[in-house]
């Protein structure tokens, strides 16, 4: 990867159902301990945080083996509490945005740092890029353009310093089959939703 220096201080801001919509849309799962592994590597890794909104009522979350594993390996984990309510043709969504929060703390912490990586594609977050350069923070952006639309808005791109597309990524950040955490009977259909994007098995 082009455009990182050993000195800066970097942090990783995910935009977890992002993230997850736009590796599905390249066919693969991302290991996250190797993702962190790369930009630990790029420079001074000061935190990577994970965003996204949880079912508290359920008595089993689709997404909380992820959150958990996310966790206990490093990752600083914001959540709340998601909305479900039915739509107009009698089927289940979950409304959870994480805009606020994630945009509020790229601004706070942006006065420690030298490189803010942005794993999204909204073109809604084109506003804070723009707020945090003018701080004196460089902003990679990382999301798809090989997906079908793409995944990243062209305005977003266009403000980044540097975009990354995860399809370049792929042989860095990808799971290998073995480390793929066994299908449990139990589990609901939603597990291969953000679940299924990371190994769950605690080491």
């Amino acid at each position: 990867m082009q455009g990182f220096y050993k000195e800066e201080r970097i942090a990783l801001f995910i935009d977890g159902p992002n993230l997850y919509s736009s590796v599905k849309s390249l066919g693969f799962d991302i290991d996250y301990k190797r993702l962190k592994a790369i930009f630990s590597e790029r420079g001074h890794l000061i935190r990577a945080l994970y965003y996204t909104a949880l079912l508290d009522e359920q008595e089993y979350s689709s997404i909380r083996p992820l959150v958990d594993w996310l966790d206990y390996n490093g990752f600083t984990m914001v959540t709340k509490p998601a909305k479900e309510f039915t739509d107009s043709m009698g089927r289940r969504k979950v409304k959870g945005n994480m805009d606020v929060e994630l945009t509020i703390d790229v601004l706070e912490m942006s006065k420690f740092l030298d490189h803010v990586v942005l794993f999204s594609g909204d073109g809604d977050f084109r506003s804070l890029v723009e707020a945090v350069q003018r701080r004196g923070v460089r902003v990679t952006v990382v999301s798809t353009m090989h997906s079908q639309p793409p995944m990243v808005a062209d305005e977003l791109r266009r403000q980044a310093d540097n975009f990354i597309d995860l399809n370049d990524l792929a042989d860095d950040i990808a799971r290998r089959y073995e480390d793929r955490p066994p299908r449990r009977d139990d589990y609901d259909d939603d597990y291969e939703d953000e679940a299924d994007d990371a190994v769950v098995t605690r080491r």
